[in-house]
């Protein structure tokens, strides 16, 4: 099949993304052949999933034991009232909404908590894992994992207006201890509930995120964040932390010195 023929058939669709200089024909189609994991589809999984579906993604494996509540909707992609009334599992409505949006993804829900009997498992395959958790304990097992397989991930939170986000390439990049060592003392992570969360944090968040998992799964590594981000869209602050600036910490407990410990305890 001749290039037009190929756009013609399968890419129209993408025209306008393709039309962008550094995706083109070539990154449109290792999007289509490229694989996520994303871990939470709350607000920051969903958000991602929607733009990563939109784009052109071809596989997107979610994980998520949590169901559809009325209190997630004001933050969160595909979910609406008939979800939240019947308490659909969120991985469930998502892939279902995922279909209407684009029905070439192959989308994989998963109705599970991610934890160190079954990051093997579900994280085999695929090419990145994108952060859509609400606590540090599961991003520290997740850095564990990929840096122990050289698997890149991309970090997000997001707490009241205040959102940051880094993208981790091991071997590339610091990964997420050498720049926050050790997490939160268990139940002191500032949540939602406690704090509340602002839409719009989330998904500005989530659009960095996204667009960095497409850099990834497309080759463009030289296109990453060098950053760990951090923005306040309340108090309309940007503060942007080069991370990469002397490389990987030399005494990292995880990616300098190999121990895993949240993912072997």
């Amino acid at each position: 099949m001749s290039d037009k023929a190929d756009i013609a058939k399968d890419f129209t669709r993408y025209s306008r993304q393709m039309v962008f200089e550094p995706i083109g024909l070539d990154s449109q189609r290792a999007l289509a052949s490229a694989r996520v994991l994303i871990i939470g589809v709350g607000g920051l999984g969903s958000w991602t999933a929607e733009l990563l579906a939109r784009a052109g993604i071809g596989s997107l494996r979610l994980v998520d034991d949590d169901k559809v509540e009325l209190t997630n909707i004001h933050r969160q992609a595909f979910y609406d009232e008939t979800d939240a009334k019947a308490a659909t599992a969120k991985v469930d409505a998502a892939a279902r909404h995922i279909g209407q949006i684009n029905s070439s993804v192959a989308v994989e829900p998963i109705a599970a908590r991610l934890d160190v009997g079954n990051i093997e498992s579900l994280a085999d395959g695929v090419d990145v894992i994108l952060d859509g958790t609400d606590n540090f304990a599961t991003r520290y097992l997740i850095n564990d994992f990929c840096v122990k397989h050289g698997m890149s991930w991309v970090f997000a939170g997001v707490i009241a207006a205040e959102a940051q986000t880094m993208t981790i390439v091991p071997g590339k990049t610091p990964c997420l201890r050498c720049v926050l060592e050790t997490p939160p003392p268990p139940c002191s992570d500032p949540n939602c509930r406690t704090n509340g969360v602002l839409g719009p944090a989330v998904t500005a968040i989530s659009s960095f995120q996204a667009c960095e998992a497409i850099k990834i799964v497309t080759g463009k590594l030289d296109c990453i964040s060098p950053y760990l981000l951090k923005l306040d869209l309340w108090s309309n602050t940007q503060q942007r932390i080069d991370v990469c600036a002397s490389g990987p910490d030399p005494d990292c407990i995880c990616c300098s010195h190999k121990s895993f410990e949240f993912l072997e305890p």
